[in-house]
């Protein structure tokens, strides 16, 4: 079950929800668990609930919280990083059969919390890329191996977190 808005979540550090809001500049939503941390310590990337505390679907399982990974991949999306891999996607069929196996390896995560009749993942999963955020918090989430266009991503950023935490953290 999801706490109201803004609420702490029973097994989240009220530290870690508090640098998730510092991250997001906003109080996070549906807020379920710390799914990756960044080097520094701080939460990378953040489990939230299938729907929000209001019964709104909300199908994005894995929602990247670093600011500076948000900023990168930003510049990556700019470049149209999202259109090439699409592209790729008609080109090479093991990336594709890959790219399903992320798409249901998500679904499956998310269904097991609760199942929202849909098989509407994020970030444009089967067919399409269409927001690298989702696939690098996927990634991080789920580890190398599971999402082809999220570990991609993330060879290609390097070591983005050597420069320290995203947000000073909240006492």
């Amino acid at each position: 079950m999801t706490p109201p808005d803004g609420a702490t979540c029973a097994g989240v550090d009220p530290a870690d929800e508090a640098a998730v809001a510092a991250q997001l500049g906003r109080s996070p939503r549906g807020l379920r668990t710390v799914a990756s941390r960044c080097p520094c310590g701080l939460p990378a990337v953040v489990q939230t609930a299938p729907r929000l505390a209001d019964g709104t679907p909300f199908p994005t399982l894995y929602y990247l919280t670093c600011a500076r990974l948000n900023s990168r991949i930003g510049g990556l999306e700019a470049d149209g990083r999202m259109r090439e891999m699409t592209d790729r996607l008609g080109t090479d069929p093991e990336l594709a059969e890959a790219y399903r196996r992320a798409h249901e390896a998500y679904l499956a995560e998310r269904d097991a919390i609760e199942t929202l009749g849909t098989q509407v993942t994020a970030g444009g999963m089967p067919t399409r890329v269409k927001c690298l955020h989702v696939h690098v918090a996927h990634a991080l989430a789920a580890g190398p191996g599971v999402n082809p266009f999220g570990d991609e991503t993330l060879a290609e950023l390097g070591e983005w977190w050597t420069s320290g935490p995203c947000v000073t953290p909240v006492p």
